[in-house]
């Protein structure tokens, strides 16, 4: 009986020893197969110090400071060139006006010197006619134009009315009967408005 006994051990012992040396070998063979993996993954950096930190965030903040004041400085030249720009419009912005304007002046000098010799009511009238027709076309080209306000309704954006006219006709109500004095439009923009009387 222990003579069996020791046999029974015997075979277990080595039935172990066989499976040892079965998981040994594939353990043996799989790390041949496969690379080590601590030899694949790179070296971790080592952790920046506070110091290092610190030297980076200080250098980051001269930087933006930097770049803001190149902007403020951007900033600043800009305004003052606009400025200067605002101030030579405001300045010699009738420069243009003024210069279509002189030959009118200089007939309205010829004219005045012609009154003082010549007594041809008709001619002089004539001649203040051609210069206020040149006047206008000069006007024009800078955008000046009148407007029209015989006969249209009355419009609150482009007439004044400063007196009301009974009228017999229904259809002359609302309507502007008279021009007093001339309403003037800068491009798109009234200049002045035309004083006008209204029919009622």
């Amino acid at each position: 009986m222990s003579k069996n006994k020791h046999k029974n051990e015997e075979d277990i012992e080595q039935t172990l020893n066989e499976h040892i040396d079965e998981e040994q070998t594939e353990v043996a063979e799989t790390a041949d197969q496969q690379p080590d993996a601590a030899a694949e993954e790179a070296p971790e950096e080592a952790p920046k110090t506070c110091e290092q930190q610190l030297e980076e965030a200080l250098e980051e903040v001269a930087q933006l400071k930097d770049k803001y004041l190149r902007q403020v400085a951007e900033f600043d030249n800009y305004r003052k060139r606009t400025l200067k720009e605002k101030a030579e419009i405001i300045l010699n912005g009738g420069e243009k006006v003024l210069g279509a304007l002189l030959p009118v002046l200089d007939d309205l000098e010829r004219a005045q010197a012609n009154m003082a010799k010549s007594e041809d009511v008709e001619t002089l009238r004539e001649g203040v006619d051609l210069i206020v027709d040149k006047l206008l076309k000069t006007l024009a080209t800078q955008g000046l134009t009148a407007i029209d306000a015989a006969g249209q309704d009355f419009n609150t954006d482009f007439h004044e009315a400063i007196a009301m006219v009974p009228v017999d006709d229904p259809k002359q109500k609302g309507k502007v009967i008279d021009c007093v004095q001339t309403g003037y439009m800068l491009h798109e923009k009234v200049l002045r408005h035309a004083k006008v009387a209204v029919g009622q």
